[in-house]
């Protein structure tokens, strides 16, 4: 009784263990799309440091290139195309490399390269079905579920998005940019939707974060800024 005992734990622990056993090669693989995806990111981030800028152009093998700044954008857009070509083959192979297939932070490497795509739309689900699974956070659903309503001229639930308008500064007559969070659906709730997603700023403190002063605005407001 006791050998079978035994014989039942170890294959239970195996067994437990083979569904919880991490797949390095994907990891690795994403682990390199993630850093591919964020690196350019990070160098054009105001608060990104002017030692970090030059560690990350070090890192880049850039430091006789001229023309890197100028460059930059078109670079991070080859690298956005490039990366999403890898991460929906990797999808198909593999379905959402979650946590328990690639573990955390490796998990939502996938998800960042679909936020900076065109095919958020194609994907949201998924990220929804896997959020409430716990294999990614459910707040990284909060903002791709936000970024894709925004993108469709429609209210944000969660305030995570902010956006950029060119407007008439009405004092000077001049043309300037205007930063705002985009209008949000029933904005008073807001921070208690965010609470309950699992984030842990409110609305005007992710605002500052983004370098926005929070301010409620209707879509019609925003649209008939001019």
């Amino acid at each position: 009784m006791k050998k079978y005992l035994l014989y039942v734990f170890i294959l239970c622990f195996s067994l437990s263990y083979a569904q919880n056993k991490i797949n390095e090669n994907l990891k690795r693989e994403l682990d390199s799309i993630m850093k591919s995806d964020q690196i350019l990111r990070e160098y054009i981030n105001f608060d990104t440091s002017e030692d970090r800028k030059k560690e990350i152009v070090k890192d880049l093998s850039r430091e006789n290139d001229p023309n890197f700044r100028k460059g930059i954008w078109l670079e991070m857009k080859k690298r956005d195309s490039l990366n999403l070509i890898k991460v929906e083959e990797l999808i198909k192979l593999y379905g959402y490399p979650g946590k328990s297939l690639v573990g955390e932070p490796t998990n939502i490497a996938a998800w960042y390269v679909i936020q900076h795509s065109s095919k958020i739309g194609e994907y949201l689900s998924m990220i929804e079905k896997e959020a409430k699974k716990k294999e990614i956070p459910f707040t990284y659903f909060a903002k791709m579920q936000d970024r894709f309503l925004t993108q469709q001229g429609k209210e944000q639930i969660y305030g995570t998005q902010g956006q950029m308008k060119q407007i008439t500064n009405k004092e000077t007559g001049k043309k300037e940019f205007f930063n705002y969070v985009s209008p949000i659906e029933n904005p008073t709730r807001v921070n208690d939707r965010r609470r309950k997603a699992g984030f842990t700023t409110t609305v005007e403190e992710n605002a500052k974060e983004m370098g926005m002063e929070y301010k409620v605005y209707t879509l019609d407001e925003i649209k008939k800024m001019n």
